[in-house]
């Protein structure tokens, strides 16, 4: 599944990697509204398309996705078609991730949590921070859909954000502005959560992720990332490096 309103080559902001689709509405899709909001680009990528998902199938997460990066205001939305929950660490799946990242060239990168409860994001995490590694290295030939070599490129920065697992946060995104479109993008997901409306899926297709009290753990979980930076609503992401400010004016 493959949506774009770009050039295939065209460069962008900010590229946000997702193992399944929902994983960037769900973790940051508020910071990117904001960013959008504030003139940056933004492309999204999902790794798998979510086949081993207790409700829906991959063809109903396909139309998901695409319905919510349009309303999202991304630019493109790709999905590499990696195996869910059986894609492994190792050269081809890299590779196939570094001529993403050479393709759109994005100063930063944002991915799967470190660690989770869900074994794909640990997994996608790593797989992700060092594609974005090894895409600035010449030597780690790729070529692009014309059949040209591809120029090497690593982003500035790339930024896990937090996903079910609380982990401490390095920085926190004041997403306060934006926290209700970003429940609209998670409920374009009407196959995986608690929507009123979507009745085809019986209650014995239940997941940890489907009841009514998830949307609430939601916002119950912005809040708690957003108060201790003074914030209404926040989401927080993990570095894997030390993080550096040009001027204490800066910092919240």
């Amino acid at each position: 599944m493959s949506f774009q309103l770009l050039t295939q080559a065209m460069k962008v902001d900010i590229l946000a990697i997702g193992v399944h689709p929902d994983d960037v509405e769900l973790a940051c899709s508020g910071t990117l509204l904001k960013h959008i909001e504030a003139g940056k680009t933004v492309g999204l990528l999902d790794l798998t398309r979510g086949e081993l998902g207790t409700r829906g199938t991959a063809e109903i997460r396909d139309q998901e996705a695409t319905a919510s990066a349009q309303l999202m205001g991304a630019l493109f939305r790709k999905n590499l078609g990696m195996a869910d929950g059986l894609f492994q660490y190792g050269p081809a799946n890299i590779k196939t991730i570094i001529r993403i990242i050479r393709m759109h060239q994005p100063s930063i990168v944002l991915a799967n949590a470190i660690s989770d409860r869900h074994p794909d994001h640990g997994r996608a995490a790593k797989l992700t921070a060092d594609a974005c590694y090894y895409a600035g290295l010449a030597k780690i030939e790729t070529i692009d859909d014309d059949g040209q070599a591809q120029e090497r490129w690593r982003p500035d920065a790339v930024y896990h954000y937090v996903q079910d697992y609380n982990l401490k946060p390095d920085f926190v995104v004041d997403i306060t502005e934006y926290v209700e479109k970003k429940m609209e993008l998670v409920k374009t997901f009407s196959s995986q959560f608690h929507v009123p409306t979507a009745t085809e899926y019986a209650q014995e297709l239940s997941s940890p992720i489907s009841g009514a009290d998830f949307m609430a753990f939601l916002l119950a979980k912005a809040r708690t990332y957003g108060r201790p930076a003074g914030f209404e609503f926040g989401e927080g992401y993990t570095v894997g490096r030390t993080i550096g400010v040009n001027n204490l004016f800066d910092l919240k």
